[in-house]
């Protein structure tokens, strides 16, 4: 006989304590056509002008009306609906999507930035200012919304949302406040923001932000400084974990958490909304709170969270994901979830249709999902022989990873191999770090010293994930490269499909698991990538905006000329490499994105020489090597130009700068060492980042400029000369480049320079790492992705 649930058993469901089964539901999949459209709908949309998705729209609308016309009168089945469904709804994404681009678009504020204008103007901020580290200076970025703007002696009330880029004074400011400041206007990359403002000179506050933001910043400060007991890792991730506030997390720790597939734990995310309401809710629960009084308890705790992790878009899709995910496994089951899932995508889309082309909102969207569908299934089967937490905490990681795989794959060129077992493993330690996080900045506003006491056990669970992500970073497997093109992700999509279906069965043999864990576990500690291949001689480095390349002297030695911007990405290419010593590091000059990376060459190898630039700019640069160099008690000389040294395999010889002097043009790059290498005879030209003048100095000085490899100068900059990429006669030219840099490298003029001389080139933007290889007297590039 059927029993009525009682009210306690309500309110335990409300927080996931009743397991309703709903693995045993059937899918209700309705609301999936429709919501899809709206999203590609939406991410086309905001890519076209006006009248195009105007036109567009109009075209959808009347397909739907023709669509009725012809059913009026006759059964209207499901397929007839959703077919309409999609109609109405790509109707009204490209309808919305229009109007907001349009909205971007108009006023006084597009027309200023497409002259350059120099502007005064009033603006509300929008999201924290973020220090960046420039090329040559730190520099400020954030969000923020336009209200009056003063250019060509009109001034305009307007609401225009813009991206600011300013110097450091501007780091001070706070969300919400209103300040008066003054800049030149660029056009904007997208259609999401009508100008780009490049402002000069400090901001002058003119109003600070409300109430409710006022009590959500001392909060947030109140959490960051219960933990500063703790270590710098912890330190750091313990703020993340609470309010995605990763703004002192290290590079190192950030790449290792990429790495081993953890990184939403480092940003808002649908699991610290999950938490955070399940513990107020369950707070709530003991305080005799009950039925619809938690809803409100929940609505509330929602609206607090938002405001404390900042009420951004990438906040609010994070909230929508997390009360998806509530709704799917504690409330409704999977059938209801996946329902919630689709109405979630397809509000968001029509609000933000930019959210349709974040990366975040797609990883948000595709791993809920995929919880949704398929971890209620598989931890049923793995519970046939795990008990059920232990079911759980595996499935739940490993159906958002089998769905993302793919995502994560096109983003970042590679696949994480340790991701389930990172997460298994950090799993349980995130709970009790976000819930005592949260607590420590409550104690803290009451006491510093009791909130101090909090953080101290905060740190307990925090240090246990730092050590997974370290640790499993540091496998020499744990992720593989892959290639970013149609064939490498169709493939990828077409593996974890398959794997996706063919799961539920293997998981409930214990064998079979045990089988594939294994053999997953050879596949990390001696991965079978064959990286590096026999025979190479020269490593350009995947180490983002800048140049990072290792000549091979054999025996695990290597010479690294220049270290790009990034001491982990250039550790790890170091590693990947097997060079686990350094006779010799030559640093072209002092730029950032050639001598940041430093730190990274000296983690755990001994090197024998740094030899710099004979032009001591910038002074961040030199005194960064100094540090360095001293702390390790490594010499730093300047070559002579014209001096030969053979170090292992390797031959090089200084051919640039001509003069040693310091350049009239006072930029460091006109006095980057130039250096022409011989690695089984294999000849490479590393010309730094040399310019247009450096090179016609190499030129008249009579330098024979005949080689094998090329590394092109500056990233592929359109200041070169010509008649130097002519001489090298090169058979392969390398860049070392960003992925999508503000600088415009590699330029037009460069590709179409090495084209017409029938130069291939490789970049390590698009091809990650690349490899120079000799076999046998003949050259071949391999690349990482």
């Amino acid at each position: 006989m059927s029993r009525r649930p009682t009210q306690d058993e309500h309110a335990d469901r409300s927080v996931g304590i009743v397991d309703e089964q709903p693995s045993a539901e059937p899918l209700d999949l309705r609301l999936a056509p429709v919501a899809l459209t709206a999203w590609l709908t939406s991410a086309a949309a905001v890519g076209l002008t006006v009248s195009q998705s105007l036109v567009a729209a109009v075209l959808l609308v009347g397909a739907a009306a023709g669509l009725l016309l012809v059913c009026r009168g006759r059964p209207v089945g499901a397929g007839r609906a959703v077919a309409v469904g999609c109609l109405v709804t790509a109707s009204a994404a490209g309808i919305v999507s229009a109007g907001q681009v349009s909205a971007h678009r108009q006023g006084p504020l597009p027309d200023l930035a497409s002259s350059r204008a120099y502007v005064s103007f009033v603006l509300s901020v929008r999201s924290d200012p973020r220090e960046k580290h420039g090329q040559f200076a730190p520099y400020v970025v954030m969000r923020a919304v336009v209200t009056e703007v003063t250019g060509r002696g009109l001034t305009t009330q307007v609401r225009s949302p813009v991206l600011v880029i300013a110097d450091p004074s501007w780091l001070a400011l706070h969300l919400g406040q209103r300040v008066r400041g003054a800049g030149r206007l660029a056009p904007p990359n997208g259609s999401d923001l009508a100008a780009v403002v490049l402002a000069s000179g400090p901001p002058r506050v003119l109003a600070s932000a409300g109430l409710l933001l006022r009590g959500a910043e001392s909060y947030r400060k109140a959490i960051a400084s219960s933990v500063q007991p703790l270590g710098p890792d912890e330190r750091a991730l313990v703020p993340a974990l609470v309010d995605g506030d990763d703004s002192v997390v290290s590079d190192e720790l950030a790449a290792d958490f990429r790495t081993t597939g953890l990184t939403h734990l480092l940003a808002v995310s649908g699991s610290n909304l999950t938490l955070v309401v399940g513990f107020v809710l369950l707070c709530a629960r003991w305080a005799g709170v009950r039925a619809r009084m938690q809803t409100l308890v929940a609505v509330l705790a929602v609206g607090g969270f938002v405001l404390v992790a900042r009420p951004d878009p990438s906040v609010l899709r994070a909230a929508a994901m997390g009360l998806v995910s509530v709704v799917g496994l504690s409330l409704g089951g999977a059938r209801r979830g996946v329902r919630a899932l689709c109405l979630a995508v397809l509000v968001l889309v029509l609000v933000d249709p930019w959210l349709a082309r974040s990366a975040g909102f797609i990883l948000s969207s595709v791993a809920t999902g995929g919880i949704l569908v398929f971890a209620p299934t598989w931890r049923d089967r793995l519970a046939r022989w795990l008990p059920r937490w232990l079911a759980e905490a595996v499935a739940v990681p490993l159906a958002a990873q089998v769905v993302c795989t793919p995502v994560v794959a096109a983003i970042s060129g590679q696949v994480s191999v340790v991701s389930v077992g990172a997460n298994l493993l950090a799993g349980p330690a995130v709970g009790p770090a976000t819930v005592l996080g949260l607590l420590g900045g409550g104690a803290g506003l009451l006491a510093p010293v009791l909130g101090h006491l909090v953080g101290v056990v905060a740190g307990v669970p925090a240090g246990w994930i730092v050590q997974v992500a370290i640790h499993g970073a540091a496998l020499p497997g744990a992720s593989l490269g892959w290639p970013v093109d149609l064939v490498g992700i169709g493939l990828l999509v077409m593996a974890c499909g398959v794997a996706a279906l063919s799961l539920s069965r293997l998981l409930a043999s214990r064998a079979a698991c045990l089988v594939a864990a294994g053999c997953l576990t050879l596949l990390v500690v001696r991965p079978l990538s064959g990286w590096p291949p026999d025979g190479w001689v020269l490593a350009a480095c995947d180490i983002g905006q800048g140049d990072g390349l290792v000549l091979n002297a054999g025996h695990g030695a290597a010479v690294v000329v220049d270290t790009g911007p990034d001491p982990v990405l250039m550790d790890r290419c170091l590693d990947r490499l097997h060079v686990d010593q350094i006779p010799l590091v030559v640093l072209t000059h002092f730029h950032a994105d050639h001598v940041d990376g430093l730190p990274g060459v000296l983690q755990g190898r001994p090197v024998g020489e740094i030899d710099v630039s004979p032009y001591p700019e910038p002074t961040a640069g030199v005194d960064l090597v100094d540090q360095v160099a001293g702390a390790a008690g490594i010499e730093v000389r300047t070559p002579v130009t014209s001096e030969t040294r053979r170090i292992g395999d390797v031959s090089i010889q200084v051919i640039g700068p001509v003069d040693p002097r310091p350049p009239d043009s006072a930029d460091p790059n006109d006095a980057s060492i130039v250096l022409m290498a011989t690695v089984h005879n294999v000849q490479i030209l590393l010309s730094g980042d040399a310019a247009v003048e450096e090179e016609d100095e190499v030129l008249s000085a009579g330098v024979d400029l005949r080689c094998d490899v090329y590394k092109v100068a500056h990233h592929g900059s359109a200041h070169f000369d010509p008649a130097f990429v002519g001489a090298t006669g090169a058979s392969v030219a390398l860049i070392s480049v960003g992925l999508d840099n503000d600088y415009g490298h590699p330029s037009p003029r460069v590709l179409a320079a090495l084209r017409s001389r029938g130069i291939p080139y490789r970049r390590t933007d698009l091809d990650g790492t690349v490899l120079v290889v000799d076999r046998g007297g003949q050259l071949s590039t391999v690349t990482s992705r």
